[in-house]
């Protein structure tokens, strides 16, 4: 760990390159740039999962933490290249004073060239994310309702700022849900009547499964509010025919259905490097988040 007090863009770019020179590596294998904002609660373990997910995707990592109320007004940055912190490369970055009003200014000079920027904010994000200085950079912009003070106020202002490359780890986490009810659905269901959702009180991802399934089955779907933890199980009615889908610890669940054996399915809780690789996967706008984000019922963000 290098650290640089009362520095610059500038020189922790040249900091980063001298020491990939020294380790006689260069900076060509990087596929992206992901820049963290948030504050000194949500940066460690951001950036921890990030440095994980550096592994299946090399990249720069730049933690941005800005604190307007310190004395002063001055940049300080810890920097890692390789080494613990696997391929990628680490720069923490707090800034201090009225600095922290420039956040973009300090963000320019640290893009690597040639390739795609990931904005993540994992606390408080702005109104709309792809207007935000730093997320005007950004072909993907992820944020994470749940990490909110009000989720489900976040989460509709998700739906009312959404612009084209924007997602929410509220949605990530419904991957393993969505592959395991499209699963269940691989065998032709005719004349479906309804479906009904199951979760924890308050959790973002419960009105966005309700929203997808909705657009997907094509039939009423109702939401109810539990303990959970997450969501703990998903029912669809067609006629005679039930079809659920309960999950009974943090990483199986059970398939039931009319006139079949119970069949337990992997349904992982995965933690936060495992969703932000998920994400690093893709550049391209998520059409399935966006139709479901802007079809969320506000009267389900109302638990």
């Amino acid at each position: 760990m290098i650290r640089l007090e009362d520095t610059s863009g500038g020189a922790i770019v040249a900091t980063i390159n001298r020491e990939r020179s020294r380790l006689g590596s260069s900076a060509t294998g990087m596929v992206l740039t992901l820049i963290i904002v948030g504050n000194e609660e949500t940066q460690a373990d951001a950036t921890a999962a990030a440095v994980t997910a550096a592994r299946s995707h090399p990249m720069r990592v730049v933690t941005m933490v800005p604190r307007p109320t310190d004395p002063g007004t001055r940049l300080d940055a810890d920097i890692s290249v390789g080494g613990q912190d696997g391929p990628g490369e680490v720069a923490v970055l707090r800034l201090r004073g009225a600095l922290a009003e420039h956040a973009n200014s300090v963000a320019v000079p640290l893009l690597l060239s040639d390739t795609p920027v990931v904005v993540y904010w994992p606390g408080p994000a702005p109104a709309v994310p792809a207007d935000d200085p730093i997320g005007r950079h950004a072909q993907r912009r992820i944020t994470n309702a749940t990490g909110a003070l009000d989720p489900m106020r976040e989460l509709l202002a998700r739906r009312a700022g959404y612009r084209s490359g924007d997602t929410d780890l509220a949605w990530t986490r419904l991957t393993s849900w969505r592959s395991v009810l499209a699963a269940a659905l691989d065998q032709p269901v005719a004349g479906l009547t309804s479906a009904h959702v199951n979760g924890e009180q308050g959790n973002p991802s419960l009105p966005l499964l309700t929203s997808w399934l909705r657009q997907r089955l094509e039939v009423p779907v109702s939401l109810t509010w539990n303990a959970g933890p997450g969501v703990t199980s998903v029912e669809i009615e067609a006629g005679e025919v039930s079809i659920s889908v309960a999950r009974e610890a943090d990483s199986v669940a059970t398939l039931t259905r009319t006139g079949l054996p119970d069949t337990k399915v992997p349904l992982p809780r995965r933690d936060l490097a495992a969703l932000l690789s998920e994400e690093l996967r893709r550049m391209d706008p998520d059409e399935a988040y966006h139709a479901a984000i802007t079809n969320v019922d506000e009267s389900e963000c109302k638990s």
